[in-house]
């Protein structure tokens, strides 16, 4: 992957040099702010701790086509893009390996980086197997897995933007005082939303949440001490489901008295559909919760933000948990 990324690396730049087109040396020379951040949250929360944006910073969203980040492969300009951006964030999982390589062949010196869970450091939980859970063969002699979602815990959320708050102040100090305010503003709404969350889980009946799908939200349910069962962990790669494992969720629907099964989004809902089919009612909703891996450069410009997509996740939890 090193020799495949600095041959991309390699090439953008001499064509850069033979054209004088590319956009990303010309931002550079004129002194414009570049940030990269590889999926919407980070984007998303950088474009508010920006907020009216006073050193006219150029900001990248790296998977801005819809492309789920566990099968992100980078482009010979999104290469080019991070390697001579100022402030760039990744996750910092499994699914960000193909980074490393790309960091190692950066030009810009001064690169200020922000990696999701270093940031978080012991707050980081490794990748479960909870009972009926379909586990990952490699797993045992691969090591433990960390869980890369964590941009699903709100609580998270707000650490994480004090990070980049003091990643922007790393490059552009002139306006601290900006990014500072711009922060304590959102992580007020951050706060905000996360009370409405643990009011809800305080009022629901049910506390309990089953997927018929991956399981990327361990540190939402963590957050709120909600229980889950699920087909698959997070990041794994299976759609199919033994009939052992389709059996014992669909018992535990019974079991449980759950009303809905949830799946997350890009399902196609069949295995959601079939754990409902082998319940004694057969009569339970699929429900869809919003795992933020695949917000469309679309969606945003169609309006759509953290705390909304959100937001419609805690409408749907409301639903899940009854």
């Amino acid at each position: 992957m090193k020799k495949a990324i600095a041959a991309l690396l390699a090439l953008c730049l001499a064509l850069s040099a033979l054209t004088a087109c590319s956009a990303t040396p010309q931002r550079q020379e004129d002194g414009t702010l570049h940030i990269v951040a590889t999926i919407f949250p980070e984007y998303d929360w950088v474009r508010n701790i920006l907020g009216d944006n006073p050193a006219g910073a150029e900001l990248t969203l790296l998977l801005d086509n819809g492309v789920d980040m566990h099968s992100f492969q980078p482009s010979a300009a999104d290469i080019l893009n991070i390697s001579t951006c100022d402030l760039f964030l990744y996750v910092g999982g499994e699914s960000d390996q193909w980074v490393t390589d790309a960091l190692a062949e950066a030009v810009n010196p001064d690169m200020v980086v922000v990696n999701l869970m270093d940031a978080l450091g012991d707050q980081v939980r490794e990748e479960e197997i909870v009972e009926g859970m379909e586990a990952d063969g490699d797993e045992a002699e691969d090591g433990p897995a960390y869980d890369e979602h964590v941009w699903l815990s709100l609580r998270s959320a707000a650490a994480l933007c004090d990070a980049i708050e003091g990643a922007l102040e790393a490059v552009d100090p002139d306006h601290a005082d900006i990014y500072r305010a711009n922060t304590d503003d959102y992580q007020a709404k951050l706060s905000a939303l996360d009370a409405a969350y643990q009011a809800a889980v305080d009022d629901a009946s049910q506390k309990t949440l089953l997927f018929g799908d991956r399981f990327p939200f361990r540190y939402l349910t963590e957050d709120y001490g909600l229980s889950y069962y699920a087909a698959f962990v997070g990041c794994s790669a299976e759609t199919e489901a033994s009939f052992e494992t389709i059996t014992f969720l669909a018992q535990k629907v019974d079991e449980l008295g759950l009303h809905s099964v949830l799946t997350i989004d890009g399902s196609d809902g069949r295995l959601a559909e079939t754990i409902v089919q082998a319940t004694r009612t057969k009569d339970q909703e699929v429900l869809t919760l919003n795992s933020l891996q695949s917000t469309s450069g679309q969606d945003i410009e169609a309006g759509v933000t953290y705390l909304s997509l959100m937001e419609d996740n805690l409408a749907v939890l409301e639903r899940a948990l009854q």
